[in-house]
């Protein structure tokens, strides 16, 4: 089978109709599944323009990402937290989820700042 040099092959897909172009400075692709995201970092990203629709090729490494478990925030352990740093609720229930409800660390976090 005789190969086809990459100038041939991008006339052979322009006669078909197809464009072919890079994307440029992509840092990472998600792809988001029930059970679990695949992380691409630094991937090379080509869209494919055929009779008007466009396919994405995505080529790189994977990287496997369990879903996290929600955890629970009491509503009594957020108050807590906002009394004790003078934050608003917002505040107190963000750095909650940050310290994965550890309301030591939260009140330190929030303190700190």
């Amino acid at each position: 089978m005789k190969r086809i040099s990459p100038r041939e092959a991008r006339r052979l897909m322009q006669r078909m109709g197809m464009e072919v172009e890079e994307v440029q400075g992509i840092e990472e692709v998600l792809f988001i599944m029930k059970e679990k995201k695949i992380i691409i970092k630094n991937p090379q990203v080509m869209i494919m323009k055929i009779g008007g629709q466009k396919i994405y090729q995505v080529i790189g490494e994977e990287r496997e990402e369990r879903e996290e478990e929600k955890i629970e925030i009491p509503e009594e352990d957020i108050q807590l937290v906002a009394a004790q740093t003078g934050k608003s609720i917002e505040e107190a229930r963000r750095a909650l989820e940050t310290t994965k409800g550890d309301i030591a660390q939260a009140i330190i976090l929030l303190t700190s700042k």
